[in-house]
């Protein structure tokens, strides 16, 4: 049995209801985003424990809300991995509460436009053009909020480069509406079960979502292109450092790339951001090996 190492409630003065945060030696906790459950809970975490005997506990949700939980003390974990740097910057420095003082750009994915193979408007999608179809009456769409996930905000950043390119000034607003439209904005970690059960149309999915699901999807053109930069970093105060420090290991092991490239994820050669001294040896040793 795990020796219990501490019991630290993280919260805001004068809230309740913040969370608390029970450290085990044995259990490594990792906030990451939404776009990676499938890969994380079915892949990644059962692997990292099969070789390690540790436990993986996963957290998903939308990078900014991880980031802002995280802020605000009203959540802990050992490790972060968001789908952009911008994120990351967000918790550096005095200013910022100095959260994490170093962070790994690992892997990449572009946005596609994925859709429900049932719906009634699949056949058009391989018709015609994407914005097109978007603008059919009755389409549902689904996005994530652009406030609380990359992903959201790479959404409207491409579909105002889409309505440049295909010259339609009113694109964005026929197609999305409001920047926080209720009627499409979701949980970036409940998206794709929604377009499966058919409560979408279509939706906005990074590759790693599409390809990892086998959902049907169309990638923009070049000129439209964006995509998340997912970054891994252990956090400052984290309540099982060494824990974290194995998992940062595996996944940027061979084996642990491997994974990433079964699910769709493009791996790319690390690069770090912000203090190298702050990395662990052995994080330090992977790295090198990966060069």
């Amino acid at each position: 049995m795990f020796r219990k190492l501490l019991v630290s409630i993280a919260m805001v003065a004068g809230m309740t209801g913040a969370q608390v945060c029970v450290a085990d030696e044995g259990t490594v906790n990792v906030l990451y985003a939404g776009s990676l459950v499938n890969l994380m809970e079915r892949s990644v975490g059962p692997a990292f424990e099969k070789e390690t005997g540790l436990r993986f506990q996963g957290y998903a949700a939308g990078s900014n809300k991880i980031a802002n939980e995280i802020k605000g003390q009203l959540r802990r974990g050992d490790v972060f991995i968001s789908a952009s740097p911008k994120v990351n910057t967000s918790l550096m420095g005095t200013a910022n509460g100095e959260h994490l003082t170093w962070y790994v750009n690992f892997a990449e994915s572009p946005l596609m436009i994925g859709y429900n193979p049932q719906s009634p408007f699949a056949k058009e999608f391989k018709t015609k053009r994407w914005d097109q179809v978007l603008q059919e009456p009755g389409i549902r769409i689904g996005r994530t909020d652009p406030k609380l996930d990359p992903k959201g905000a790479f959404t409207i950043e491409m579909m105002n480069k889409a309505a440049a390119l295909y010259h339609q000034p009113d694109l964005v607003e026929k197609t999305l509406g409001a920047p926080d439209n209720p009627a499409q904005v979701l949980p970036e970690e409940t998206l794709v079960g929604r377009l499966q059960s058919g409560q979408l149309d279509a939706g906005f999915f990074y590759s790693t979502e599409t390809s990892d699901l086998k959902i049907p999807a169309v990638q923009p053109a070049s000129e439209l292109q964006a995509k998340a930069s997912y970054t891994l970093t252990i956090l400052k105060d984290a309540p099982n450092a060494n824990g974290a420090t194995r998992f940062v290991d595996f996944l940027l092991s061979a084996r642990g790339r491997a994974l990433l490239k079964e699910h769709g994820v493009d791996i790319i050669k690390p690069t770090v951001t912000g203090d190298r001294q702050a990395i662990p040896p052995s994080v330090q040793a992977v790295l090198d090996a990966a060069q």
